[in-house]
C-alpha cells in the first residue's frame, strides 16, 4: 500500500546564517534509511562546512544557484541544472549570488548526521 507524506519536517541545517530544509523522506520524517529527499532554501552568503558523506546526493536547482567546491573545483549549478555529488568525495556546498538558492537534495542512503562527516568548524 502507497504510503502518504501528508506533511514534511522542518531540519536545522548546518552553516553560517539560517537555511531552511524540509525533509519529505528520509530517516526523520519518514524513518526511511533507504533515501531522503529535501526541500532546501538557503540565503544569499549561505555557507556550511565540508563534508565527506557516506552517500551519493543528487540536486536539482530549481531558482538562484547553488555553489559546490571539491578538491578539483568549484562549480555553479544554475536554476534548470542538476548535479550529483558521490559518496566518499569531499565538497562543500554555499550560495554566495544574491538570490540564494532554492533546490530538491536527494541522498541514498538518506542523509545522517553519523555519515555526513562534517569538517570542523
Amino acid at each position: 500500500m502507497p504510503t502518504l507524506i501528508e506533511s514534511p519536517t522542518q531540519i536545522e541545517a548546518a552553516g553560517n546564517k539560517p537555511k531552511i530544509i524540509r525533509e519529505y523522506i528520509g530517516r526523520v520524517n519518514s524513518q526511511t534509511e533507504a533515501a531522503s529527499i529535501a526541500h532546501m532554501q538557503s540565503p544569499p552568503g549561505w555557507v556550511e562546512p565540508g563534508q565527506t558523506p557516506d552517500f551519493d546526493e543528487y540536486t536539482v536547482v530549481l531558482k538562484g544557484c547553488l555553489q559546490i567546491e571539491s578538491n578539483e573545483s568549484t562549480i555553479a549549478v544554475n536554476a534548470g541544472q542538476a548535479v550529483i555529488c558521490h559518496a566518499g568525495e569531499w565538497v562543500r556546498y554555499s550560495t554566495p549570488g544574491a538570490e540564494g538558492a532554492e533546490y530538491i537534495a536527494i541522498c541514498l542512503p538518506a542523509f545522517s548526521m553519523d555519515t555526513v562527516h562534517r569538517d570542523d568548524e
